[in-house]
């Protein structure tokens, strides 16, 4: 449902356009989406989370990594409590775009410690090599030694694995099976079945020609190859390419067990419903800046309301691909916008100084499409944050 322009009392404010005009826009009602969830999904639904920043450490916000702990795990609870599981430092958390190795062990030891205290395990924790730096990586054994050393701290840290992809490599290996190497040795040693993370180059363009070539059917078949090794260590795979034609061919070539995890944030929404064929479960970073309504869609669609996991879900698409727009890697600076937006924290400040990464007209576009999606619990607080950030651009 658009947001209602002639609402009485709605919050109006000035916008910026793409065509440098400002107009003014008249906000819609608060977010009708439950804080907690409602039922028990049917599909596995993973929210990639974000970290909060702490812009009051003294650091240089482009070398260093402040966190604001209490608040970061308190967005994972908030996650939680919506009825999803946390994929614990990926690229969302701008894993290795800002948030180095010893950080990242923090937050997943940090966060698999309250799962357990709160009586849960609904977490999985991303494994690589991003504490080796690509460059300095020379053979396939440098690649397994550090992934087994990460593997080994998130093993003890008590999380599940997610498998991340690993820019070295990319840069030692010279064939497809120099990755069926690494990925054998690495599921042959996995304590539990892990998920398989394959981040397209959009994503991260240091990981362009993942699994050994470029054209993505043989890298498909070489992942394939991978998994129907050990299907046994394989809880799934994660693919992030934004094309669902690519997702659902894999997915109707899996083994028995194996699950298909979307990383589409173009088209999750279909994807996740399914076909005759078969569906997809999510591992999605856009499910943590629409996290209720995705949450009250999932409910529907266990219940069987297709209509109305559409109805809840659909709307929250085109804000999505907005925020994953090209240069898809900048995509966290829309989520974290949200996130402060709807009160979550204080400031709009993200490790590395990535609040910059977008412009003041992306970031309207992004109010706009949040708000007609249903997604601020607070439009008065939302619109004063917003015209905040506007000042700061001189508009107002």
């Amino acid at each position: 449902m658009p947001a209602d322009s002639s609402a009485i009392g709605a919050p109006a404010l000035l916008l910026p356009t793409n065509d440098g005009r400002l107009e003014e826009y008249h906000m819609g009602a608060a977010s009708p989406f439950p804080a907690k969830a409602k039922a028990v999904f049917n599909r596995v639904a993973y929210a990639a989370a974000h970290v909060v920043a702490d812009p009051l450490v003294p650091h240089d916000p482009w070398v260093d990594s402040a966190i604001d702990w209490d608040a970061t795990i308190a967005y994972r609870r908030h996650l939680w409590g919506l009825g999803f599981s946390v994929a614990e430092a990926m690229d969302t958390a701008q894993r290795g775009m800002g948030l180095d190795w010893p950080t990242a062990l923090e937050l997943i030891r940090r966060s698999a410690a309250t799962a357990k205290a709160d009586g849960h395990r609904r977490l999985a924790s991303g494994a690589g090599t991003d504490h080796l730096d690509p460059a300095a990586a020379r053979t396939l054994d440098d690649v397994i030694g550090a992934y087994e050393e990460q593997f080994e701290a998130v093993e003890a840290a008590g999380s599940p694995i997610i498998l991340m992809a690993s820019r070295a490599l990319v840069r030692v290996a010279r064939s497809a099976d120099d990755y069926l190497k690494v990925y054998d040795r690495l599921l042959t040693q996995a304590r539990e079945p892990v998920i398989i993370h394959w981040l397209g180059d959009m994503f991260d363009p240091q990981l362009a020609g993942y699994w050994g070539s470029a054209d993505i059917r043989a890298a498909m078949a070489t992942a394939l190859t991978a998994i129907r090794a050990h299907p046994e260590k394989v809880d799934g795979i994660k693919i992030s390419l934004l094309d669902a034609a690519w997702e659902i061919e894999m997915r109707n070539q899996l083994p028995p067990g194996v699950r298909m995890y979307t990383g589409d944030d173009f088209n999750f929404a279909d994807l996740i419903a399914g076909d005759a064929d078969g569906h997809s479960d999510a591992l999605l970073g856009i499910f943590d800046a629409i996290a209720p309504a995705a949450s009250a869609a999932l409910a529907r669609l266990a219940a069987g309301d297709e209509a109305g996991f559409r109805e809840a879900l659909e709307p929250t698409v085109p804000l999505s691909r907005l925020i994953f727009a090209a240069p898809t890697r900048f995509y966290k600076t829309g989520i974290v916008f949200l996130a402060w937006l709807n009160g979550h924290q204080d400031h709009f400040t993200m490790v590395g100084g990535q609040q910059s990464a977008r412009s003041v007209t992306h970031l309207a576009e992004v109010f706009r499409l949040a708000d007609r999606a249903r997604l601020f619990a607070d439009p008065d607080l939302a619109a004063r944050r917003m015209r905040s950030l506007l000042a700061l651009h001189g508009v107002g």
